[in-house]
């Protein structure tokens, strides 16, 4: 295979390969790397790049690898690091101008994780401030003048872009299946504390969760067998058991039980086109053999979006007192704007808000123990025109709040070439079944389309 091919292969891909010695790390990397150099100057995923010791990294898995020598699943796998999160000796700038030149002296849980399972760290995408509101710099590959949506904005972009197979995102309401959903790639949201978030920004500390941005569902899976696990050095972390993810997503599942979630206010907020596109999507499975039933959207629905910017608010603020209270001029204004609402509410607000996520996380507990997964729109329409904006999260942030897994799925163009996607929801610590499921739903949909920056690069190259 030609240096230059190689970043277009996917995780799944390229892993095969490098098993099998006819691909080595070094050529995987410097394929990234190249793709970078052509498309960074438009794209802009990248804070930082780290691409000599990625390069000597490489070689060195080479030289394991030849020898016969794996350290696990992503032996020899680019993967991209969201910048909230710590890299030992690499600045992690949380997208905010005081951190700008901060270098931590150790990896955050993540980062420990997947050096273990044998990737190379690349490098830092970009994030909106603190993982919030105001969006980086980062343009969408598929159309430039375009948000490629966030906070994850540059894993989103970069991953699309063929910058690396994989990156690393996190999702506090939508920060993960959204950008994977406007970029035309897979997002993945486990079940909040079935990763640890040790090492990584908080926001708000009941629905962090760190995400994986890919370009297929079997890409998923050894991402989150490096990822899972119990971690005592963070409160949030969950002591459950680990399943085989990769074996668990190639399981035959025969015809799925899912739920279409369509009716009510909170399918309003859909334009026609994604509405015409979920029908479709539920049509084409329902064809294929799955039982799809469209239900009423529980009662709790209706306060979810209060209640989830009520919490982010208060934990944002609570995070973030001391520089707020010492350095608010180092804030964007729509996020100073927030966190200082989050300093004056009052602890009933916040409890009201806790009340509602325990009722809806009940209702959607209920849906899934009589369906293997819930099916939504990822967002309420394709990527909105310029940068000022990373989009809306109304079909995120129920399901984070909840802290159900996601996976997002490419289902189709709009009218102006842009994608959109679905979201399907699987139950508590169940990701096997998910992914088995969101595999099953990919394979159907087949969305094989490239980004017109991509596109357009292919063309010159041939």
């Amino acid at each position: 295979m030609a240096i230059t091919e190689a970043c277009f292969l996917t995780l799944s891909e390229a892993a095969s390969r490098l098993r099998k010695r006819d691909l080595c790390s070094v050529d995987l990397l410097r394929s990234c790397l190249a793709a970078i150099d052509r498309l960074e100057p438009q794209v802009k995923a990248w804070v930082t790049l780290d691409g000599e010791v990625a390069l000597r990294e490489a070689a060195t898995l080479d030289r394991e690898a030849d020898a016969g020598r794996f350290r696990g699943p992503l032996h020899g796998i680019p993967v991209g690091i969201k910048d909230v999160f710590y890299t030992a000796g690499l600045r992690t700038t949380g997208g905010h101008s005081a951190l700008a030149n901060f270098v931590p002296d150790f990896d955050a849980a993540v980062v420990e994780r997947l050096r273990r399972a044998g990737a190379i760290i690349l490098g830092k995408t970009t994030t909106t401030e603190y993982a919030l509101i105001a969006p980086a710099e980062t343009r969408n590959p598929w159309q430039i003048e375009h948000t490629p949506g966030g906070s994850s904005s540059g894993s989103g972009a970069a991953v699309a872009a063929r910058m690396c197979p994989a990156a690393i995102g996190t999702q506090t309401g939508g920060s993960t299946i959204r950008p994977a959903a406007y970029c035309g790639v897979v997002g993945f949201k486990p079940t909040h504390g079935r990763v640890s978030c040790f090492g990584m920004i908080p926001l708000a500390h009941s629905t962090d969760c760190p995400g994986v941005i890919a370009r297929s569902v079997a890409d998923l899976a050894p991402m989150l067998q490096a990822l899972a696990g119990y971690d005592p050095r963070e409160h949030t972390s969950a002591l459950r058991p680990i399943y085989d993810y990769v074996n668990g997503c190639a399981k035959a599942i025969g015809e799925p039980q899912i739920a279409l979630l369509m009716a009510g206010e909170y399918f309003a907020n859909a334009s026609q086109e994604v509405k015409a596109n979920v029908s479709e999507t539920a049509d084409k499975l329902a064809r294929a053999g799955a039982r799809i039933d469209e239900l009423a959207m529980p009662r709790s629905l209706a306060g979810m979006s209060e209640a989830f910017w009520r919490v982010l608010a208060v934990e944002g603020a609570a995070h973030h007192r001391e520089e707020l209270e010492q350095h608010p001029e180092s804030f964007d204004p729509r996020t100073l704007e927030l966190l200082q609402k989050g300093l004056g509410m009052s602890a009933m607000k916040y409890l009201q808000a806790l009340t509602v996520r325990r009722e809806f996380r009940a209702a959607a507990a209920e849906i899934l123990s009589h369906y293997d997964a819930i099916l939504t729109p990822s967002v309420p329409a394709s990527a909105p025109h310029g940068l000022s904006s990373t989009g809306d999260p109304v079909f995120n942030n129920p399901w984070s709040m909840a802290g159900n897994p996601v996976v997002g799925l490419p289902s189709g163009l709009s009218h102006d070439g842009l994608p959109m996607g679905v979201q399907v929801v699987g139950a508590a610590f169940d990701e096997a079944r998910l992914l088995a499921v969101a595999r099953w739903c990919e394979t159907l949909l087949g969305f094989a389309e490239l980004p017109t920056l991509v596109k357009n690069q292919v063309g010159r190259d041939r």
